[in-house]
């Protein structure tokens, strides 16, 4: 990754990092790069976003900057991220651009692209957009006259969207026999998400679906999930459904109040696929991140797993590279590469949905597929994380927990690829192992922090 574009896109906090100026050069660089890739005189850009207060900034800059090299802008209002992927293909555009900072808390935004294909853009394009902007781009064309892009507002979009997810669900149409609490993170699914269960004939309980610009994943949402847990016991729902701020990953919730992460989901739905005779050869594709016990499930079954880097890219071109059909991220985030070609939280839900209507089973009875085993996970605030993660003190502590972790633990300390922030996962059979060595990792890093 690049001095802007990580993992996920380019991330910062709004009007500090990630300034309207950069949104504009953003606009043009990446209009200009994606017309001239494409051989197109008059590009065709979506633009869709999630409910921060600072989205109206970044998105009229952005719009400015894109209009200023003679492409045209459809804007998709509010709207979940994976909408904007399905979108820009279906209405053949030249790229999609979302803005979102996902999960991250309200002062951050973000910036991220999809091709005319509905993947993200190659490491190789987005380099050159980058490169582009810190150059500066005052030396681009500039149109004059009809030639100055226009913007066009997409009515239907979100309609258009929520009919694609519902025909992606199977045998049965009719969940009047489910009641589901519904928590939209005060985000992007806000509308989407009630709308499509109604749909569906759910009896729904939607919560944090009234966003007022600041309120987005506070305390609510996939990352914390303890009001949907109190909510579906009250309400004594058969399952709750968490979504983050642009709804491309959802965490469940079972009838007990028990959270089921994407582990889960993916052991409940790669399972069901096999039985279905719908798995093929490939397996799955899972994160480094995730828990033992989701290889110990799936290998009972005969179920091959391919491991990759931490990030929705590295599953996705790990997936294209085996052949995968479904793969994803602990945090919720997964892909169902039939349906879809990012990860979608409201697809996600409804393939789980769909194990429980087809077996009759409670999602609590499901979840007794995989066995999770103990694991801590620590964020560490920090600025200089590849310096401090190549400390020689860092290093050491990294291999003593390893060797004391051994053969069924399992450690992964890695820089966050979307914050300033160093993560510490371990895994194993005792708990109270974890705790000492992640401890001493924290340790050794306190002390390079400090010298």
């Amino acid at each position: 990754m690049g001095a802007l574009f990580g993992t996920d896109g380019v991330r910062g906090i709004a009007n500090i990092e990630l300034t309207p100026e950069m949104a504009f050069d953003l606009g043009r660089a990446g209009s200009f790069v994606l017309a001239r890739q494409q051989g197109e005189s008059r590009p065709r850009i979506m633009v869709g976003r999630d409910t921060r207060v600072s989205g109206d900034m970044l998105e009229a800059a952005l719009i400015a900057g894109i209009c200023a090299t003679g492409a045209d802008v459809l804007t998709l209002g509010i709207i979940p991220t994976p909408a904007v992927a399905y979108l820009t293909q279906q209405y053949q555009a030249s790229c999609g651009i979302v803005i979102s900072a996902s999960h991250n808390p309200v002062q951050d935004n973000g910036i991220k692209f999809f091709g005319s294909n509905g993947y993200k853009l190659p490491d190789e394009i987005e380099d050159e957009i980058e490169k582009l902007v810190l150059k500066g781009t005052q030396d681009l064309p500039r149109p004059q006259g009809d030639e100055v892009g226009r913007v066009y507002h997409v009515e239907e979009a979100l309609n258009r969207y929520i009919s694609f997810i519902e025909n992606c669900y199977g045998e049965k149409s009719d969940l009047s026999n489910l009641t589901i609490v519904v928590d939209c993170a005060n985000g992007a699914s806000y509308q989407a998400a009630p709308r499509l269960w109604r749909r569906l004939g759910a009896r729904i309980v939607p919560i944090n679906d009234q966003p007022n610009g600041i309120n987005i994943n506070d305390r609510c949402g996939s990352t914390y999930t303890e009001g949907l847990k109190r909510a579906v016991i009250e309400y004594k729902a058969d399952l709750g459904i968490a979504y983050d701020g642009d709804a491309d990953r959802c965490i469940a919730v079972d009838e007990r109040g028990n959270e089921l992460d994407g582990d889960y989901i993916m052991a409940i739905c790669a399972l069901d696929m096999q039985r279905q005779g719908r798995m093929n050869q490939a397996g799955i594709v899972a994160t480094v991140m995730s828990n033992i016990g989701l290889d110990i499930a799936l290998r009972r079954e005969n179920v091959p797993i391919h491991y990759c880097k931490v990030g929705d890219r590295y599953v996705l071109e790990k997936m294209m590279e085996t052949g995968a059909l479904l793969g994803g991220e602990q945090s919720g985030h997964i892909i169902f590469r039939e349906y879809a070609t990012t990860g979608d939280g409201l697809l996600s839900s409804l393939k789980l949905v769909e194990v429980m209507q087809r077996t009759g089973l409670a999602l609590s009875e499901l979840s007794q597929e995989m066995e999770k085993f103990p694991q801590i996970l620590v964020n560490v605030r920090i600025d200089e994380k590849e310096s401090v993660l190549a400390h020689s003190l860092v290093l050491e502590a990294i291999q003593a927990a390893e060797e004391r972790l051994g053969e069924w633990g399992k450690l992964v300390v890695r820089p966050s690829g979307t914050e300033p922030l160093l993560r510490i996962m371990a895994q194993g059979p005792e708990h109270h192992i974890l705790e000492e060595v992640v401890g001493e990792i924290c340790s050794a890093i306190e002390q390079v922090q400090t010298s």
